[in-house]
């Protein structure tokens, strides 16, 4: 049992990573919000004064903000939907005994590795060329006319390239929650009859709950400030400027730290709200 002396150490050796951590944190923060309310224009006269609410009136009544809101939103329900799904069934093929098991599970988890300009790249001019990419060939095999994927579906392309960056890692989770499954309940209900469907609903699914909540919580944090991929493919044209690039765009396209900053503030305020609702939605499985 820890002595009132053992915590105290504890709490002294913890001191100096949790201020580091801190600070970490908080001086980004504060430089934001201080900026924020400052008309700071590097390339044209530096710091020009104190600029009150006018750069947050201005970012969030720019004709951008709200489209690059609901292309936030949209690449972050697309991806999650698709990774969560996906993932469930990888995670439950991948548990079957297979030859080559090992292999096969290292190939599968492998794109998580792969940097996001990395696979963008590929996708953009492997797959995705209206000219020489693969699915241009495979659409002139069947005889059909290749389709510009990042000009004429563009949102959809970006949502299956984030996609298959992180299907890897849901189906990592999820394979391992249902590893610690027990195979007792899974041959019961087949000695009882259950079918495979009534078996993945009622014992399979229930008991991923858990696991699917914490995929779906990480993975928003991160896609909420998706911009890798963007950047790489479409440069925020065709519909799929996101919150992240347009604070891009702001800051070092039109060189307005201060507009930025306020559009940064406008992220974290997003970012907050979405986790709540998601805590109080998803998060409640947590608590079963």
């Amino acid at each position: 049992m820890a002595t009132k002396a053992s915590r105290s150490a504890a709490r002294l050796m913890m001191a100096p990573a949790v201020i580091l951590l801190l600070g970490w944190m908080l001086v980004p923060l504060t430089m934001t919000l201080w900026f924020s309310f400052r008309k700071y224009l590097p390339l044209r006269g530096g710091d020009l004064g104190w600029a009150g609410f006018d750069n947050y009136t201005r970012f969030v009544t720019s004709s951008a903000f709200w489209p690059s809101v609901m292309a936030t939103l949209t690449v972050v329900g697309g991806v999650l939907i698709i990774t969560v799904c996906l993932g469930v069934l990888l995670a439950i093929l991948l548990d079957q005994p297979m030859w080559g098991q090992g292999v096969v599970r290292i190939l599968v988890i492998a794109p998580f590795f792969v940097m996001p300009t990395v696979s963008a790249l590929v996708w953009k001019n492997m797959f995705m060329d209206p000219t020489n990419g693969l699915f241009a060939h495979l659409f002139k095999f069947f005889g059909a006319e290749p389709i510009a994927w990042l000009s004429q579906a563009s949102m959809p392309s970006i949502i299956m390239i984030v996609s298959w960056q992180w299907l890897p890692f849901a189906t990592l989770i999820l394979l391992t929650a249902i590893q610690s499954l027990d195979s007792e309940q899974l041959e019961a209900s087949e000695i009882d009859g259950a079918p495979p469907l009534k078996r993945f609903w009622f014992i399979i699914l229930p008991h991923l709950g858990r696991a699917i909540t914490v995929v779906i919580l990480i993975q928003t944090i991160f896609l909420l400030s998706i911009f890798a991929e963007i950047f790489v493919t479409t440069g925020g044209a065709f519909g799929t400027k996101t919150l992240t690039y347009l604070i891009f765009q702001r800051v070092l396209e039109s060189q307005n730290i201060g507009l930025g900053s306020a559009g940064g503030v406008y992220a974290i305020i997003l970012a907050n709200i979405v986790a709540i609702f998601l805590m109080r939605i998803v998060g409640k499985n947590l608590d079963n």
